[in-house]
């Protein structure tokens, strides 16, 4: 359930600009702030089941960007070839640029 919950969180930082208010208010609320559902329907003053509908439908559609754009996959990557740079690199300049490049992301 965590790989789940950062897989999405991670998906969210991405593509949140691409969701409704409402989309980013649910989302935030359940992944960011750890409200259950209960809470959120509370809140927005909707049913639970509006609020579970909602979510899984706003993961549905993160993970669709994700497939069509890929800016998750390609952070990851990016991540993997710095990490690996920094492992063979004993320059202390080159290993500014590498942590310059991380900061960026």
């Amino acid at each position: 359930m965590l790989e789940k919950t950062t897989h999405i969180n991670y998906l969210f930082d991405f593509y949140q600009v691409l969701l409704t208010d409402k989309q980013r208010k649910y989302m935030s609320l359940y992944y960011l702030e750890d409200y259950s559902l209960g809470e959120i329907s509370e809140v927005c003053h909707i049913s639970r089941q509006a609020v579970y509908d909602n979510i899984r439908r706003t993961e549905k559609l993160l993970e669709s960007y994700e497939e069509k754009l890929g800016l998750f996959h390609k952070f990851e990557q990016r991540m993997k070839i710095t990490d690996e740079l920094a492992e063979k690199v004993n320059d202390p300049a080159v290993l500014d640029l590498i942590k310059q490049l991380k900061e960026l992301d």
